[in-house]
Parts: structure tokens; sequence; C-alpha cells
């Protein structure tokens, strides 16, 4: 398998409709603009530069957890369902 960075892993992610609906959280080393810039293009959930504390990792992907539980909580609206 070639060597790819982890942009290119997330390019991939993100052009798969099996893949591209999943969370990312991104640890990098990078503090160059363009690469923040293109992770939020390819809508990355967090973006967070080493080093990071465990606590603050944790919090983070704990946030990221609690949005998609409510971006994805079912709605319960029975008008909604009698048009379905």
């Amino acid at each position: 398998m070639p060597k790819v960075n982890g942009i290119q892993v997330l390019e991939q992610m993100k052009a798969d409709k099996v893949l591209m609906n999943i969370p990312v959280v991104v640890l990098t080393s990078s503090r160059e603009s363009k690469d923040l810039d293109r992770c939020i293009e390819l809508g990355v959930s967090a973006y967070m530069v080493k080093p990071v504390t465990f606590i603050d990792f944790v919090e983070a992907t704990r946030n990221v957890g609690r949005y998609w539980a409510l971006v994805h909580k079912p709605v319960n609206n029975p008008t909604l369902l009698e048009h379905a």
C-alpha cells in the first residue's frame, strides 16, 4: 500500500459513501493554516494541534459524540410519521 498522509486518508474517506459520515477528530503536529483550511473543507469534526493533553483529547471526542448523538436522535413527531 502506498504511503499517504492524514489529509489524503481524510479525502479518501469523504469520497467514500460508506465512510463519508464518520466523525473525524484530527490530531496533528501541523500548524500550517493550509492544513487546517483543508480539513475544515473536508468536514472534520475537530482539529487538535499537538501537544494535546489526554483530558483535552477526551473532552473533544466526547463533544463530537454528544453532537452526533443529538444530530442523529430519532424524531418523535407524529405529523412527520403520518406523511411517511
